[in-house]
């Protein structure tokens, strides 16, 4: 290659090239990505390396890859005319059902148990309301309080003594016992609401319950008699039924058979084999439909009273204790499979001689745990243990707290409540004043001292069953005449008398409809959110993506501290040369120079001071032939030759 030609190809070489000035395909793809806004493709070419360098290649190919493939989502989603409709029918499971008499026990079979208590309670009724004789009430406080009490030995009214009192004599009461009057010094409890002024006669009746010592008492007084009385019985109720074995009140309560008449779910005939026997404390024996028996849950396909559960229930109102309750019929809770059913507290009533529709709406919540609510997915840390035999719940974490609160200040579990390990229930020969404990552990907890309210925490999910009910009288006059021998006569083993209407009650619960209302929390910013937010705000200012973001953590921090770290070892380096090297010969210092600078460059190399005994030379005068313009070139190049003149 002539001279001029290799000048002419290191020129080109040298200058920038641009664009479709590059000689090749790779030289153009050279430029293009030294000089790109596209931060992986110029980081391939500058990275050092085959690994960096294959990581940015792999890097950049996946960005690509995912932005072909959501454009590619997006333009299917922006061109979508069509339309679909999805119409999905489906099954419900049915819940749980379970059903109780109000009345716990058969009077019949109970009443020898209870005979003491009930001879003092209509002593105590005849006493203070002239109960069962009309009696005027001046002829009452007349007689001796005395002669009602003899030839008997209370026993309940000694345990816990019946009192009444008038407002206008304060610190006096008058012992339903003695008849007496006696000054009383311990506080007095009004059981009555403080935002109603129920207190509109001037005596008020309450029992007086008293510590282990006796030192502290307190007289408990209600709106009404009726009110201070059965809370009187209820509390002796309890503490002899503690005592009578579990299988024996089994026996005492009502069978499936005598509770259940007729049984019919979506069209198709159950009987008392579909139930599952549930012994409650204060309501003795009851009965739970679909309680996931043989690990199958039942559901119903369609909506309405027809295809939801029928029954009827023989009420047996000749057996209901007088004092123990004071209505007639049943109570029916809807609940989980695995809940507990808390049929004293959200039961609804069951009214005999009535056809009772009670509608179902089925909602569903989740919500979220921490940190966006305090609640709990099974309980297992809230620091309470579980004494039921069912799912975690609000309601359960409370009774439980209650109740290990009670064995631990009154040495005895309440019986309403099932018993805690190695816990018995209170009764008066183990634990005589038991029942003083259990007010003022029940007024503290009310005021929400135990603590109980602020550990136990609400389920993330639970499902909950709106009810909507609805009466009719059942059966009619015009019906009963002939449904009330038919039923005589299916129950004629069971039951030993004609039946009447009073004595039979109809109970209906269905779906109102198959559609299911769910409630789900989400977090209003999450993750990705986040995470897109951050890259429209860098987007929209930096013109930075995700690719950028890997350049920077890749320049400002892996290279960064690699320089660093080279630094660092290149002077450890030095420092150990210098320490291990051998002594050599040491020569003048030149004044001209300062240890600390640099090595002399060309210019300061013109300021040393010349060597003593030498002469500078002088500079010689120009050769002005050297100025002469010569030929730098052998032959003239071809783009330089000027065209000839024509």
């Amino acid at each position: 290659m002539a001279p001029g030609e290799k000048i002419k190809a290191k020129i080109k070489k040298n200058l920038p090239v641009r664009g479709p000035q590059a000689p090749t395909i790779k030289e153009l793809m050279r430029w293009y990505c030294l000089n790109t806004n596209t931060h992986g493709c110029r980081r391939i070419v500058v990275s050092r390396g085959r690994l960096r360098r294959l990581l940015w290649i792999l890097f950049t190919l996946t960005a690509v890859a995912l932005i072909f493939w959501q454009c590619a989502l997006l333009v299917a989603s922006f061109y979508t005319v069509s339309v679909s409709i999805k119409v999905h029918f489906q099954k419900l499971d049915f819940p749980a059902v379970t059903i109780c008499n109000i009345n716990p026990y058969k009077y019949s079979v109970v009443r020898d148990l209870l005979a003491d208590l009930e001879q003092e309670t209509r002593v105590a009724l005849k006493t203070l309301y002239g109960f069962p004789e009309n009696t005027s009430r001046k002829r009452r406080e007349a007689e001796s309080w005395n002669s009602a009490w003899e030839g008997t030995r209370p026993k309940f009214l000694k345990l816990v003594p019946l009192m009444a009192f008038s407002q206008d004599e304060t610190g006096e009461v008058r012992d339903f016992l003695t008849g007496r009057k006696r000054k009383f010094s311990g506080r007095i409890i009004h059981k009555a609401s403080d935002a109603m002024d129920v207190h509109t006669s001037k005596e008020v009746v309450g029992f007086q319950l008293c510590s282990n010592d006796t030192s502290h008492c307190a007289l408990y007084t209600f709106s009404s008699g009726v009110n201070a009385i059965q809370e009187w019985y209820k509390l002796h109720y309890m503490n002899i039924m503690a005592q009578v074995p579990l299988e024996k009140k089994i026996n005492m309560s009502y069978s499936a058979e005598e509770l259940l008449v007729t049984c019919l779910f979506d069209g198709v005939s159950c009987d008392a084999r579909n139930f599952t026997l549930f012994h409650h404390p204060m309501y003795g024996n009851c009965y739970t439909f679909n309680n996931r028996e043989n690990e199958t849950i039942l559901s119903t396909s369609m909506g309405g009273s027809e295809y939801g559960l029928q029954v009827i229930l023989y009420i047996n109102e000749e057996e209901y204790n007088p004092f123990l309750v004071s209505s007639s019929g049943a109570k029916v809770i809807v609940h989980r499979q695995d809940e507990y059913p808390f049929i004293e507290d959200v039961g609804t009533e069951i009214e005999p001689a009535m056809a009772t529709s009670i509608g179902m709406h089925l909602t569903e919540s989740f919500k979220l745990s921490e940190p966006y609510s305090q609640c709990t997915e099974d309980g297992s840390d809230v620091p309470i243990s579980n004494i039921y035999s069912a799912a975690y719940s609000l309601q359960i974490c409370l009774h439980s707290c209650f109740q290990t609160k009670m064995v631990e200040k009154c040495g005895c579990a309440q019986y309403n409540q099932p018993l805690p390990p190695a816990a018995n229930y209170c009764n008066y020969q183990q634990h005589p004043n038991w029942m003083y404990c259990y007010y003022e552990l029940h007024q503290a907890f009310v005021r929400e001292e135990l603590g109980c309210q602020a550990v136990c925490r609400e389920a993330c999910s639970f499902k909950e069953w709106t009810l909507t009910t609805s009466l009719a009288q059942w059966p009619s006059v015009v019906s009963e005449k002939w449904l009330l021998p038919i039923l005589t006569w299916d129950q004629g083993q069971q039951i030993k008398k004609k039946l009447n209407k009073t004595d039979l009650a109809k109970l209906l619960i269905f779906y109102k409809d198959l559609n299911q209302r769910s409630i789900m929390e989400s977090p209003a910013n999450s993750i990705e959110m986040l995470l897109s937010n951050f890259g429209g705000q860098l987007g929209l200012w930096m013109s930075c993506s995700v690719v950028c973001v890997i350049e920077i953590i890749e320049v400002f921090f892996i290279d960064f501290f690699s320089i660093i770290a080279r630094r660092q070892w290149q002077k450890a380096k030095e420092w150990w040369a210098r320490r291990h090297a051998p002594p050599g010969p040491q020569g003048q210092d030149n004044p001209g120079l300062d240890i600390d600078d640099d090595p002399p460059t060309f210019t300061s190399a013109l300021r040393l001071p010349p060597a003593p005994g030498t002469q500078v030379p002088g500079t010689p005068p120009p050769r002005y032939n050297t100025l002469r313009l010569e030929r730098a070139f052998s032959s003239q190049l071809t783009d330089t030759q000027v065209p000839p003149e024509s």
